[in-house]
């Protein structure tokens, strides 16, 4: 018999396999589930436990690992990576021209203190520049659309860490358009960048260069979101769990094949000039499996976003892989 699972995620290239059923998850009759926008999914696994499987927020669900009989466990799937040098925007006209000019300066930060952009952006700072949060002041709030507050789950920050909350009227690219704040970390890009004003710039403008080196040097293409799983099922149900890591990967490979496939054809079904030299280009520097999943090719990059959640005070000690993965899948 079949179990039936709600499994939850936004709107992917790797997972629309399983949405459009041409990947089946064995053993499994399953109902997908999606939201506005992706911190909906989030809020809805977390306020009312609404799926068995469902993408989360690394730090979403790490700040879970605090308490009491954690709810999940993560499967070794990560939906949402991406580098994130590029996610430090600064006013073109305070000063700021390198990362340690940013000391003594208000950053903004879009969502949360810790998201997980941010997250990845200040251990970045702090491990290659020497620039910690607690240099600067810091202001939570939204850019460009209203934003609900993030209110389930906790927010913590170190008591040496100024950091408050924006008002109701404050707009995080407004005030880094006009010079309110000096920088922002945002995983989303503010409409002020995108539309090319001359009053604010990346902090590293040859972003492309300098996240391409860092992967060279570091082996880690960072992670921003994994898939879990209720700890029930993880306890009750591996084999069930495992059939749904193997879904989820032969969704990944399917839409990897189909990019590859089309550079037969220039990609041209999509309409973006050289895909297929980025396509070459990106498997060339990161592997021919370029979003890998499983533990193994992913430790280096786990590893340093398990540590920079404990080093900027967003969970109380450093997890290790092995804590917050489950067993049944720790030899991928």
């Amino acid at each position: 018999m079949n179990h039936t699972l709600d499994i939850a995620f936004w709107d992917y290239d790797r997972t629309q396999a399983l949405v459009d059923g041409s990947v089946q998850i064995d053993g499994v009759d399953a109902r997908f589930h999606g939201g506005r926008i992706v911190t909906d999914v989030f809020e809805a696994m977390i306020r009312d436990r609404a799926y068995d499987v469902s993408e989360l927020g690394m730090t979403y669900f790490l700040r879970l690992m605090e308490v009491d009989d954690p709810p999940f466990l993560a499967i070794p799937v990560f939906p949402v990576r991406a580098f994130r040098h590029s996610a430090i925007f600064v006013n073109a006209h305070n000063g700021i021209r390198r990362p340690q000019d940013l000391a003594g300066k208000t950053v903004g930060e879009l969502a949360v203190y810790g998201h997980d952009a941010g997250i990845m952006a200040k251990g970045i700072l702090s491990d290659e520049f020497g620039l910690t949060p607690d240099q600067c002041r810091w202001v939570v709030g939204g850019i460009d659309f209203p934003l609900n507050p993030i209110d389930f789950v906790a927010t913590p920050h170190p008591a040496e860490v100024d950091v408050r909350q924006a008002g109701p009227d404050e707009d995080l690219g407004r005030m880094l358009e006009s010079g309110a704040i000096d920088a922002l970390m945002s995983a989303d890009v503010p409409e002020c960048v995108l539309r090319g004003s001359p009053h604010v710039r990346r902090l590293f403008e040859d972003y492309d260069d300098v996240e391409r080196e860092y992967h060279r040097r570091t082996g880690i293409f960072p992670i921003m979101h994994a898939v879990v799983v209720r700890r029930e099922l993880a306890v009750d149900h591996p084999d069930v769990v495992r059939a749904v890591y193997r879904g989820f990967c032969s969704a990944k490979d399917a839409a990897a094949e189909r990019l590859i496939r089309g550079m037969t054809f220039n990609n041209m079904q999509t309409m973006i000039p050289w895909l297929s030299k980025l396509l070459a280009d990106d498997r060339r520097a990161l592997g021919q499996d370029w979003w890998p999943y499983g533990i193994a090719a992913n430790r280096a990059a786990l590893q340093a976003i398990l540590r920079y959640h404990h080093e900027q005070g967003i969970t109380t000690r450093e997890f290790a892989v092995e804590d917050v993965f489950v067993d049944c899948l720790a030899d991928t």
